[in-house]
């Protein structure tokens, strides 16, 4: 090949590469994040302890598809008995918790970004509701959202297909390295009472893939919601490659 066609082929491939960045996000780039918070107490109500709720969410201009995924899970998190269904929207959990609290009843939502990386969008929902026992009731959740995909990524999504079981496996490990971080891999009662269980909530950080558990689900409600740390490494041939931080 001349070098004219050598040249000619270069500038093709520079101006190709231009254009692609032109009318495509950068993955590399984070997406707009923009925080919409508020607490109201019941109307009507001037005393001390007013139930109120208190909604701190975010929204992302440039992804309004994630915008609805968001809320949608925020409500999934105020659903406490099997077979209910959520509200239909933030403003009608506000007035159905409204319409039913007590003195003193509260209900806290919030979503936030915890990171962004390689195109993907990893936001933590937590939730909190006292309606007057002796603790309230927190929940927890998590949205992995591929920026390229346009979704959110399930656990199937996310694992080499058959290595399901090579996951939960490598996560028992995790629970394993816990138990002796927090001095309870003896305890022969802890052990029995709480047991390794799976969990839903999978947060693919760029650090680790963490695991995180409601209370009562591995652990008494004064431990908190457990984190679980699954290093990458041992995730090789289980996590699909391209879902590694920097090989996307």
């Amino acid at each position: 090949m001349s070098l004219l066609k050598l040249a000619s082929v270069a500038f093709l491939a520079l101006t190709m590469g231009a254009c692609q960045s032109l009318f495509q996000p950068s993955m590399q780039a984070p997406l707009e994040v923009k925080r919409d918070a508020w607490e109201h107490t019941k109307p009507g109500c001037s005393t001390a302890d007013c139930p109120l709720v208190n909604i701190d969410t975010v929204h992302f201009p440039d992804e309004p598809a994630l915008d609805a995924i968001v809320e949608r899970r925020l409500l999934q998190l105020t659903v406490n008995s099997p077979g209910d269904q959520p509200p239909a929207s933030l403003k009608a959990y506000e007035d159905q918790f409204m319409a039913q609290a007590d003195s003193r009843h509260s209900s806290y939502l919030q979503a936030k970004v915890r990171e962004q990386h390689d195109g993907l969008v990893i936001i933590e929902l937590s939730s909190y509701l006292d309606t007057g026992g002796a603790h309230g009731n927190p929940g927890r959740g998590f949205i992995n959202y591929s920026r390229q995909q346009h979704k959110v990524l399930t656990l199937n999504d996310m694992l080499v297909p058959g290595q399901e079981a090579a996951f939960w496996q490598t996560a028992q490990l995790a629970h394993k390295a816990w138990l002796a971080s927090v001095k309870m891999d003896q305890d022969a009662e802890f052990v029995k009472t709480w047991p390794f269980q799976q969990t839903p909530n999978i947060a693919l950080t760029y650090g680790a893939v963490i695991l995180k558990y409601n209370v009562y689900t591995i652990a008494p409600y004064s431990m908190g919601h457990v984190e679980l740390k699954i290093p990458y490494p041992r995730l090789n041939g289980i996590l699909k490659p391209e879902l590694f931080p920097g090989r996307g």
